[in-house]
């Protein structure tokens, strides 16, 4: 399915050549899923350095609208370590082989694999991560984010039940985390204790404070809401 694989693009970090291969962009979601294209339009119409920007702020303040897809699922449990190994063995059996670039939970890659099985397997791939992809959608909808239209076309074409609009009362609740007082908060200077602490200790440390005072994660089970 192209259109998986060219809506993980628009995932990810912003690169000159998806500007560069407008019209290819353009003519496939016309095709595939017009009620997409203005978002596409508007998305190709701005600057590319805006795009980038726009896209750090959107997707790398905080954890509540991160890209990895476990994160909304274990966190940081041991749970999230193997569910990594499976979902790594799960690519080498596609035949995908990963760079140490990105984590095999990290939603463009993700969509790339689904684009390379056959329809039936891609949207049950889909079905399986719906309620991360209304979650997340719901979060940017409510950040008033055009993100959460690609969220919904994803889900549509998993032909789930849930929208951006099924978590519309619980994220509203959400205390966010990418405001500038929360960010100050996480990265609130600390002391520094050389002795007795290890590299490794202290980046562990530092790896935790990072996340103690934002949100609690969503802990959500993935056999819900999966269309038939």
């Amino acid at each position: 399915m192209r259109l998986l694989k060219a809506a993980g693009l628009l995932l990810e970090y912003p690169d000159a050549a998806l500007w560069e291969n407008r019209d290819e962009l353009l003519t496939l979601f016309r095709a595939e899923q017009p009620e997409l294209l203005p978002f596409v339009e508007r998305y190709l119409a701005a600057k590319v350095l805006d795009k980038q920007a726009e896209w750090c702020a959107i997707f790398e303040r905080g954890r509540a609208t991160s890209l990895l897809l476990f994160e909304h699922v274990h966190a940081e449990s041991r749970d999230r370590g193997q569910a990594m190994v499976d979902l790594l063995a799960q690519y080498e059996r596609a035949g995908l082989q990963l760079d140490c670039r990105e984590l095999p939970d990290y939603l463009p890659l993700y969509l790339e694999y689904l684009s390379q099985q056959e329809e039936a397997a891609a949207r049950e791939g889909l079905q399986d991560i719906a309620p991360i992809l209304a979650l997340l959608g719901g979060r940017l909808k409510e950040r008033n984010s055009d993100f959460s239209e690609l969220f919904d076309a994803l889900l549509k074409v998993a032909k789930s039940p849930l929208r951006s609009d099924s978590v519309a009362s619980q994220v509203a609740d959400e205390i966010r985390d990418d405001t500038r007082e929360a960010m100050d908060a996480i990265w609130e200077e600390e002391q520094v204790k050389f002795i007795g602490n290890s590299a490794c200790d202290f980046a562990t440390q530092q790896h935790q404070r990072r996340f103690s005072q934002q949100p609690a994660p969503q802990y959500l089970d993935l056999s819900v809401g999966r269309g038939e």
